[in-house]
């Protein structure tokens, strides 16, 4: 079978989650956005998945069956699932009509108490000051929650074939 090895995969997770995170960190900050509390949210979630696919490449020895490897890329299939939930529920928020829906609660939930407590601890990084409905800046018709959507779904089938293909030894060369 040929196609990329799973450490190949499991290091261009690692590296497009690492790109999502700075590209957040620049938007951010030079463009003047405001994150609300799913922003961040998906924000850790790229880190997260960063620093395990990162894991499962080095971990995946040279035939892609080490098992740090499969245990660390194992681990991405539900922090990419829960990116996808987070980016769907915001992407749909999107979607109402103005001022229908809002993410805001009068009672915080544990997202938000998590996000305020990290934003207190770093602002620069977790600072929630937006809301959750607004579209903010849209690239190539698409929202920023529809781009992050889009990601967790490819690292999340990345994880899969990953986990799911093993390696010839003509793959690892």
């Amino acid at each position: 079978m040929t196609g990329p090895s799973p450490r190949l995969l499991w290091g261009l997770m690692a590296g497009i989650c690492a790109l999502a995170v700075a590209s957040s960190f620049v938007m951010t900050d030079w463009l003047g956005l405001d994150s609300c509390h799913l922003c961040i949210s998906q924000r850790i979630l790229f880190m997260v998945l960063t620093v395990v696919a990162l894991g499962a490449a080095l971990g995946a020895g040279r035939h892609g069956t080490g098992l740090a490897g499969r245990l660390l890329g194992g681990l991405t299939l539900p922090i990419a699932a829960a990116g996808i939930g987070i980016a769907s529920y915001q992407s749909w928020l999107q979607l109402q009509p103005p001022e229908s829906v809002s993410c805001i609660a009068g009672t915080p939930g544990l997202l938000e108490r998590w996000v305020e407590w990290l934003g207190q601890q770093a602002p620069a990084l977790f600072m929630a000051t937006g809301f959750c409905e607004d579209k903010g800046l849209s690239i190539l018709g698409l929202s920023l929650a529809n781009w992050a959507l889009l990601v967790f779904a490819l690292c999340f089938g990345a994880g899969i074939l990953a986990l799911f293909r093993r390696s010839t030894k003509s793959d690892a060369r």
